[in-house]
């Protein structure tokens, strides 16, 4: 299911020309402004200290596409050498046949109080569940009630002859025992229990008989399951007479790869026994949820065993795990992978005899990963962030790893299988939804991964071929799909709006005109065509009409009405459009748009803002609750005023802040768990309007509770999907721990704290506006077509408040804004261009003017080269 994140665009600050002494003595500050480095040296100096950034050391991509593991953390029955697996001599795997089971006597019959209608099961084959399976043998069959924890439940075993038993052994399955039954048998005239067994965990369990027993019948009466995620349901796929012993464990050994990885897994075997062997690979992200199965797999969707299957060729070979069968539908592979950890084993499916049997001896001298992602090198960055705090260093550098490993070409052998395939994508690189999972671009995603992508490597490619793609499957009525997956038609209400602002993003980054050329006319469909169809006479989007009332958004809440979340988001897109349209020349259309999200923008403040908690609703209808969303994008989007914004950032600190982030909802009124689950996805336009409206400190402990928890917990380093009660995964084994909607601290970090954005196509005009919280320093790249945009900048003490350092490229200008305290002198490379009496003079060829507001100066039109601004206490 696709998990979007929201992505808000920096508001403009507003702007008020400096006049010169009356400003300064309003605001009691004096300023200047210098042109020469003179003064600029020794508070830069440490920012300089070294010839090159020490950023490298935080960059955690694998040097090279063949990938090896770095332990072996488990081993299950008959493995000698394990760390043969890790190319150090040979792993052997053995496992002798198993002993023939006991059985009843020919024509013995069951009965039971109810069996489950046939279906096509967990691997999708034809099956039935009547009684008959608990004795016919096989032990892939089973009997299966009819109804869910519906007790008791009974089996009943009739022997044309009679059996002499000293007890019984019940076999049942992985997807949920039996834990408390009775068993009883018939003496001819009564029912006898013989035994009683409460608690059971086994999946083979034995029960013994005070003493032996010869009789005829024997029943089996359940009054308690095992609850699972498969149901509560009683299963029996063998009751064989007599006490069997549980077969010793398959061989196994479970390999760490010390981070999530993606691709395909080798494995060189040296040889096998001459009976053709199989091996089952599973893999899973955590050892939390790697079992006899893997934690999640594509061929799950359509009832898969939850592992990948070879059969050993007794020479031995070199495998690769590639989608497809070995011998007709027999011995399957789903191919690539996501995860960091993979466990072998010796063993094979009922179904895959006699290609491929579940004993003998494999021999193993070496497993690796063919890395399918994108390589992120040290050498591969065109972008870089590095501060005073390590741990904000690592977080940028983890999230960059998640990014690129969802950066990867779009294939028909790995995509979703739920109808994602599509050739207009096949072949192209694009940015997944995750890295196990889901294997398509959702372009509510690409509003985070597309600026971790831009700021980071040369790949903007990868986004323009999913944005691109998604605008020529734009419906007739103006609607945008968020995905490939049901062949572009799931039906989600704010996707189309993560369209438009991701569509400007790409722009702005990339400078690539002729996309917006191309793609306009789907943007003017959807802003003036489609969502005028579903806003309401308050001016609001209002989900439900015009047959909206089962569309979904990024968590398919059941959110209706008017939702502050999909109109401030309105909002940001309406201004992100009119800003496209302005850089290409069309005014009326920019006109228009910023006009409309005016009116939307006072609707939200009329209809939507709650003054009694001082906070925005989350919707006008049902509870009151008050979300991380909507109230985190009424900053971004410049819905809020300073006030307004000010009170719902201190609502949601005081009254979501978990120790692994924020929460996305104030209650529970909307889903169970809404004030328990944490999403990096809504938690970073929460950050952003923190940096945004002077909370930088704020905006740094969430960073840090979230992004810590995350590094710390998992499979570590990567950023997960969601987060749930006490910082678990929060949907179990199926939430991708790898997914790239949850960077949003590198944009946060590189954009907002560094201070960094494009304004103008390209980079053509951008603004450097730094956010420093405590953090003491910062230094940072940004690529752009035209030439890397360079930034440093230090707070320092006393007299030398702050100091920045900017290296802009050709054909480029842009606004810088440092902060400012007290009454100050403002230098650009050694010019005094403000003291205490406001502006002096000019910035020389340095910048076009200078102006004062909300505690930046601001220097306009600054030019290519390099420039630094000094900002020291008057006087000194």
């Amino acid at each position: 299911m696709p998990s979007p994140r929201p992505r808000p665009r920096p508001r403009p600050r507003a702007v008020r020309t400096a006049q010169a002494a009356a400003l300064a003595a309003a605001l009691t500050v004096t300023m200047s402004v210098v042109v020469g480095p003179a003064s600029a040296q020794s508070a830069t100096a440490a920012l300089h200290r070294s010839s090159s950034p020490d950023w490298k050391q935080y960059v955690q991509a694998p040097s090279s596409r063949s990938v090896q593991p770095v332990a072996v953390v488990a081993t299950t029955g008959d493995v000698s050498h394990p760390g043969g697996a890790l190319g150090r001599g040979t792993a052997v795997l053995t496992r002798p046949a198993p002993a023939p089971k006991p059985a009843w006597p020919a024509g013995t019959t069951a009965d039971a109080s109810s069996f489950h209608d046939g279906n096509n099961g967990n691997d999708g084959k034809p099956r039935t569940y009547v009684p008959g399976n608990a004795v016919d043998g096989n032990t892939d069959t089973f009997w299966n009630d009819a109804s869910a924890a519906t007790y008791p439940a009974w089996i009943q075993l009739t022997s044309p002859t009679p059996v002499k038993l000293p007890g019984i052994t019940v076999l049942s399955n992985s997807d949920g025992v039996p834990q408390d039954f009775t068993v009883q048998t018939w003496d001819g005239s009564a029912w006898t229990t013989r035994a009683t067994v409460t608690g059971n965990a086994d999946v083979q369990r034995a029960v013994a008989f005070p003493a032996a027993v010869s009789t005829t019948q024997v029943r089996i009466t359940v009054t308690k399951d095992q609850s699972t995620p498969k149901g509560e349901y009683t299963r029996i796929n063998e009751i064989w007479p007599g006490l069997v012993q549980a077969d010793p464990p398959p061989p196994s050994i479970t390999l760490d790869f010390g981070k999530v990885v993606v691709g395909y897994p080798r494995i060189s075997f040296a040889g096998a026994s001459s009976n053709s062997p199989g091996v089952r690979i599973a893999t899973s992200e955590t050892l939390q949820y790697l079992s006899d199965r893997s934690d999640f797999t594509r061929s799950d969707v359509n009832g898969g065993p939850g592992t990948d299957q070879h059969a050993v060729a007794q020479q031995g070979e070199i495998w690769t795990d590639t989608k497809g069968c070995q011998s007709g539908t027999k011995v399957c592979a789903d191919g690539l992978h996501g995860f960091r950890y993979l466990k072998i084993t010796l063993d094979a499916l009922d179904t895959d005899a006699p290609i491929a049997q579940p004993y003998g001896t494999v021999r193993i001298n070496g497993v690796s990963l063919d890395f399918s992602a994108f390589l992120g090198t040290p050498d591969s960055y065109t972008g870089w962030f590095e501060s005073s705090d390590p741990q904000l260093n690592q977080y940028w550098y983890d999230a960059s790893y998640t990014n690129e490993l969802v950066t990867d070409t779009f294939r028909s052998s790995d995509v979703d299988p739920r109808g994602a395939d599509s050739p207009t994508l096949d072949g192209k690189l694009v940015l997944q939804d995750g890295a196990k999972r889901d294997r398509d671009p959702y372009v509510g995603d690409i509003a985070v991964s597309g600026r971790t992508t831009y700021l980071t490597h040369d790949t903007a490619v990868a986004a323009r071929n999913v944005l691109a793609d998604l605008a020529d499957h734009q419906r007739a009525d103006g609607w945008i799909p968020p995905a490939s997956i049901n062949n572009y038609t799931l039906p989600l209400f704010d996707y189309p709006m993560w369209w438009v602002t991701s569509s400007w993003d790409y722009v702005l980054y990339s400078g690539d005109t002729a996309y917006a050329q191309s793609y306009y006319p789907n943007l003017v469909k959807v802003l003036d065509d489609w969502y005028p169809s579903v806003t309401d006479a308050n001016g609001l989007l209002s989900k439900g009409l015009n047959g909206t009332g089962g569309y979904g958004d990024y968590a398919f809440l059941g959110r209706t009405g008017e939702v502050t979340y999909y109109n401030t988001l309105y909002v940001q897109a309406l201004k992100d459009a009119s800003a496209m349209a302005r850089s290409m020349g069309r005014g009326a259309d920019a006109d228009r748009w910023q006009q409309r999200a005016q009116t939307v923008s006072t609707a939200i403040n009329a209809h939507l803002w709650d003054s009694a908690t001082g906070a925005y609703l989350d919707s006008a209808s049902g509870p009151v609750r008050h979300a991380q969303d909507g109230n985190g994008l009424a900053v971004v989007a410049g819905v809020a005023d300073q006030a307004q914004a000010t009170s719902a950032l201190n609502y949601l600190a005081q009254n979501t802040a978990l120790p692994y982030g924020n929460s996305f909802m104030d209650n529970n009124t909307l889903v169970s768990d809404g004030t328990q689950r944490v999403y990096a996805f809504t938690s970073y336009p929460d950050i952003q309007a923190r940096f945004l409206s002077g909370q930088a400190d704020s905006a740094i402990d969430e960073i840090k509770r979230l992004y810590g928890w995350m590094a710390g917990h998992g499979p570590g380093i990567t950023d997960w999907e969601g987060i749930g009660a006490g910082g678990s995964l929060y949907e179990g084994a199926y939430t991708s721990a790898a997914h790239g909607w949850s960077t949003g601290v590198v944009p946060a970090l590189s954009n907002d704290l560094l201070g960094a954005t494009p304004t103008g196509p390209g980079f053509s005009t951008w603004s450097v506006q730094p956010h420093p919280g405590s953090v003491t320093w910062a230094r940072g790249q940004l690529p752009t077509p035209h030439g890397p945009l360079q930034v440093s900048w230090s707070r320092g003490s006393g007299a030398q408040q702050f100091s920045l350092t900017v290296t802009a490229p050709k054909g480029t200008s842009g606004d810088v804004a440092v902060p400012v305290t007290g009454s100050v002198l403002v230098r650009v490379d050694g010019r005094t261009v403000w003291n205490a009496a406001g502006a002096v003079g000019s910035a020389g060829s340095s910048a076009s003017g200078a102006t004062l507001q909300d505690g930046y100066l601001t220097l306009h039109g600054v030019r290519p080269g390099t420039h630094t601004v000094t900002v020291t206490a008057a006087g000194k």
